[in-house]
Order: C-alpha cells, then sequence, then structure tokens
C-alpha cells in the first residue's frame, strides 16, 4: 500500500517556528511532524510514500538524506507554486499508476497528528467499494462538510456565515469536521479535471454530485489534533507528556 503526505504549506501560523523551516520539520515530542506521520503510515505496514514540498523544500530532502529515508521507500514532489491539496495530489499522481488492483492508498496532512485507526478506514473504504474516505468527527471547525443519512458527502457549509453548498439532496445533513486523513481508490486520479491549483474538496463534491461514493469515516472516538498552530503543538507536547489518550499516538 501507498500513501502520500501533504507537507508543502508555508506554515504560516506556526510562525516564529516556521522561520527558518517547514512545517513538516516543527517538533513535537523531540519528533519532527514528518517523521510522526511516517511513523503512523508504516505502523500499518506503509513503506512507499511521496510527499510533496515546497517551502524550504531543500531541508526536508536533506532531512531525507540524513535519516536514510527513514528505512521507507520515499519520493519528493516538488511544487514551484503551491498547488493546494488537489494540484498536489493531481502532480505526484504518477506515483499511484502502477497500484495493483485499484488498491487505494493514504492521503495525510503532515500537521494532523491522531490515533485514527488507519487499518479500519482502509477496511471500511473497501468493504463500501468507495470513491475516497475521508476521517470526519463531530466537533467545532471553521468549515463543515455534510453528509447525507447514509454517511455520503453531499455539500459543505462555512460555520462564520451558515451558507451551505449543497450537491445532492439531502433531508437532514450532518455537520461534520475533517480531519486530513484520506483513503483513495486510484481510479479517482482519473476522474481529476481540475487543473493547476485546486482543492481536493472540490473535486469530491463534484464527483460526489454525479453520484460517486465519496463516504465519512467516523472517528469520534479517537485522538486528534490539528497543529497548524503554536498552541495546538503545545497542547499537544502536553498531551504526549501526559500519555493521553490511552491509545498510542506515536508508534
Amino acid at each position: 500500500m501507498r500513501a502520500m503526505i501533504l507537507a508543502a504549506g508555508m506554515g504560516t501560523r506556526l510562525r516564529p517556528l516556521t522561520d527558518d523551516r517547514p512545517k513538516a520539520l516543527v517538533e513535537i515530542g523531540g519528533r519532527t511532524l514528518l517523521e510522526i506521520a511516517l511513523s503512523r503510515l508504516r505502523s500499518f505496514g506503509i513503506n512507499q510514500v511521496i510527499v510533496n514540498v515546497h517551502h524550504f523544500a531543500d531541508l526536508i530532502v536533506d532531512y531525507f538524506s540524513k535519516n536514510n529515508n527513514f528505512d521507507m521507500n520515499i519520493e519528493v514532489s516538488r511544487e514551484e507554486v503551491l498547488l493546494d491539496t488537489g494540484g498536489g495530489l493531481k502532480k505526484a499522481a504518477h506515483f499511484f499508476a502502477d497500484s495493483k488492483d485499484d488498491e487505494p492508498f493514504i492521503l495525510h496532512n503532515v500537521d494532523v497528528i491522531s490515533a485514527i485507526d488507519l487499518g479500519q478506514m482502509v477496511q471500511f473504504h473497501a468493504g463500501r467499494q468507495a470513491l475516497a474516505t475521508l476521517a470526519m468527527q463531530d466537533r467545532q471547525t471553521s468549515r463543515y462538510l455534510l453528509f447525507d443519512e447514509q454517511g455520503q458527502l453531499c455539500g459543505r457549509r462555512r460555520a462564520s456565515d451558515q451558507e451551505t453548498e449543497l450537491v445532492r439532496p439531502s433531508a437532514q445533513p450532518q455537520a461534520l469536521a475533517f480531519s486530513g486523513i484520506h483513503v483513495i481508490s486510484p481510479r479517482l486520479l482519473r476522474m481529476m479535471t481540475e487543473e493547476g491549483i485546486f482543492s481536493i474538496i472540490d473535486v469530491y463534491l463534484r464527483l460526489a454530485s454525479a453520484g460517486a461514493a465519496i463516504l465519512a469515516f467516523r472517528a469520534d472516538e479517537y485522538y486528534w489534533r490539528d497543529l497548524g498552530r503554536i498552541e495546538s503543538v503545545q497542547q499537544a507536547e502536553l498531551d504526549l507528556q501526559q500519555k493521553r489518550p490511552e491509545k498510542k499516538l506515536v508508534p
């Protein structure tokens, strides 16, 4: 099984920690966010990973070299301009071109830490023959994704103005928060007609409107934290020191 780590962001919300390094090399408990993400993937049997880079890209390349690629098969996808999540994945699509039997892959933000069971996510995805499966939680966020009674993506909503965009009918759509972890079937890559800079969420909404199975994997029971802000990094440090939650965060 293969995976992609999204690590190209500027990390502006993490300044001054990112004044001299990419956010992927910010540390928690003496380990970089990138190492933590790679360790999580490796603990689920994933050994082939592509990482997109942009901000301080050479530092990440050097980091891999100094650490012998963490004994994994790692490829780097350089972005001269930031392509957003969808554009970044499309640029790296070659990495998944020879996946066997439509074997799904993981797409994982570098700036999230969680105990979400990736194995369970993959089983959920395969059992429902989904095009994409998203780890979702019932918590507050600035932007919600909406799912119908069958757990299929049907829209999105901004918390700031309650503006709702529905792409397929649902009597009572449930608003959930995305956790930055996807399981994706490679056939989705051939369906990405967007070009240049674009969000993967826009792709999901377009495909969902045509009836594609973009599903929610409920991850409410698992620890999860976004590490895009300094206070979140500090809280994650405390969580690790206090050995919270009971499930292991970092392999």
